[in-house]
């Protein structure tokens, strides 16, 4: 009697499949090597998409013409990150070896939970890695997880149990539910800057907290936190009876690229006996320069701290990973039992499940990997190379931009993150968002570059985030061309654009002669 399997039948189908396997390797080889080529972005043709409302498949095609299907529809159309002129959204870029780990990942199909097994090693040891690059202590705990929200989210949830833990309150058994006989938690307050990201909100709200837990503290014309602010936030709060349970510091803010005081923060809470939380989605990995590394001074005293290996790590999606200083602590905001997933002296489940104790998930794929491969082929140096690269090409979009006379910056550059705006003098100020939103959509429809957006002051303005290791600084001028270009097809405007930009080239590269 003939037994299903969704594996290749025989020496043949597995010939079949293998020369179906190494061209999907090659084409995709080609794709990556051929992406100067390709327009960085091309929206998706009306045919295309209806084509995604297909009944479900009650039969299979095979898997050579499923791969035709993918080839058509789904691979002409990312979203471009993958592309050197793509600088939306903080989105990384990922590696032909990175893309390559995650096959092998996929392919030994691990489950890190833990285990007694090979994978689970790499992850204790990529680990051990990571807390020696943010110099966090040989003890420290952490975890991979999908990404910097939902690694944020985990720090603020051990910095949650800490803090009621510290006044005798077991918020994992009682939670907040009120009970009869037992002493009602007090109100729990978090504090981040008007810039943090939206994940904090997304986990107060999920943690139980409330949305009006989360205090908003104004930043000053740097985009960084105001200590004061917080300082009289902290005590008004202690004032009302609330209990502070964390700070959270950013280093890189999504908007400007701005990084808080970190240091001045971690004396604050060290004074105030308050959990201090970094995200560092991707300002984190700073660390890893010698010469940028003081921007993110204090990250390394902080409780915990959150960040991407998908940004400025360049890896492939999905790769962040949670550090928290205490490892007891972390275990304990976590950590459960069941008869059914008891570790055992010897055999597969012996050293037990350590990684599902330190997060949500039980069932976890093998993210580890991919940073594992990459570091031991690349070396630290060469990111750290990569890092200082992308923030002196944002330090060279700046200085295009400043030199060119119809543009100009809307925020500082504190980092990679270079916010503009066409903004020719002739023209109406209250027409400055309108016409800049159109330059925007063009650049992305055009396929010319996908820079995202922000709104600051009320002024609409292009945005560069800058973690892109396949960038050139001629894609940078591309750039600056297209939107004065671009600028003046919209506003009817003579064109000088060309001159203008040549001027501004010619002006950086002589100030850069002379440093």
């Amino acid at each position: 009697m003939s037994e299903a399997t969704l594996d290749p039948s025989g020496p043949d189908e597995w010939s079949e499949f293998r020369s179906l396997a190494h061209r999907m390797l090659d084409d995709m080889l080609d794709h990556l090597a051929g992406l100067p080529q390709e327009p960085a972005w091309r929206p998706i043709p009306p045919d295309v998409r209806s084509s995604f409302q297909q009944p479900l498949p009650r039969e299979g095609i095979g898997a050579a013409a499923a791969y035709q299907e993918y080839l058509r529809l789904v691979q002409p159309y990312p979203n471009g990150n993958l592309h050197p002129r793509y600088w939306g959204w903080v989105q990384g870029n990922g590696t032909p070896l990175g893309m390559m780990a995650d096959m092998l990942a996929a392919g030994l199909n691990p489950h890190l939970a833990g285990f007694n097994h090979a994978p689970a090693l790499v992850e204790h040891q990529v680990i051990r890695w990571l807390a020696e690059l943010m110099d966090f202590p040989a003890g420290a705990s952490g975890l991979f997880v999908t990404g910097g929200s939902m690694a944020n989210v985990l720090g603020v949830a051990v910095a949650r149990h800490a803090a009621l833990h510290g006044i005798g309150y077991d918020i994992r058994q009682h939670g907040f539910q009120p009970r009869s006989g037992l002493a009602k938690p007090p109100v729990l307050v978090c504090y981040g800057s008007s810039e943090t990201h939206g994940w904090a909100r997304k986990a107060v709200e999920l943690l139980g907290l409330g949305n009006r837990a989360l205090r908003q503290i104004p930043v000053g014309a740097d985009y960084r936190m105001d200590l004061d602010q917080l300082s009289q936030a902290v005590a008004e709060d202690r004032s009302a009876g609330a209990l502070p349970c964390c700070v959270i510091g950013t280093a890189g803010t999504v908007n400007t690229g701005a990084t808080d005081d970190l240091d001045a923060l971690a004396d604050s809470c060290r004074s105030e006996r308050i959990w201090f939380h970094v995200d560092g989605a991707f300002g984190a990995l700073l660390k890893l320069s010698e010469n940028l590394r003081n921007i993110v001074r204090g990250l390394e005293r902080a409780d915990s701290v959150a960040f991407d290996l998908h940004k400025w790590g360049y890896l492939p999606f999905e790769c962040a990973c949670i550090l928290v200083r205490d490892e007891e602590l972390h275990r304990a905001a976590f950590a459960t039992s069941a008869s059914y997933l008891a570790e055992t002296a010897r055999g597969v489940i012996a050293g037990g499940l350590p990684f599902a104790d330190r997060g949500i998930d039980l069932t976890r794929g093998f993210k580890a990997l991919k940073v594992w491969l990459s570091f031991q082929a690349h070396g630290i140096d060469a990111y750290s190379t990569l890092i200082e690269q992308n923030v002196a090409q944002a330090r060279y979009l700046t200085e295009l931009v400043e030199g060119h006379p119809d543009m100009e910056l809307v925020a500082p550059t504190a980092l990679n993150i270079v916010c503009f705006r066409y903004a020719p003098p002739d023209l109406a100020k209250s027409d400055l968002n309108r016409v800049n939103e159109e330059i925007l959509l063009r650049l992305q429809e055009g396929g010319i570059a996908v820079p995202s957006a922000t709104t600051l002051g009320g002024r609409f303005a292009l945005r560069c985030a800058n973690v892109n290791h396949r960038s050139r600084r001629a894609d940078f001028e591309t750039l600056v061309e297209a939107v004065g270009r671009i600028g003046r097809e919209v506003t009817g405007r003579s064109q000088h654009d060309t001159h203008a930009l040549e001027e501004s080239v010619d002006h950086v590269e002589n100030q850069a002669r002379h440093r």
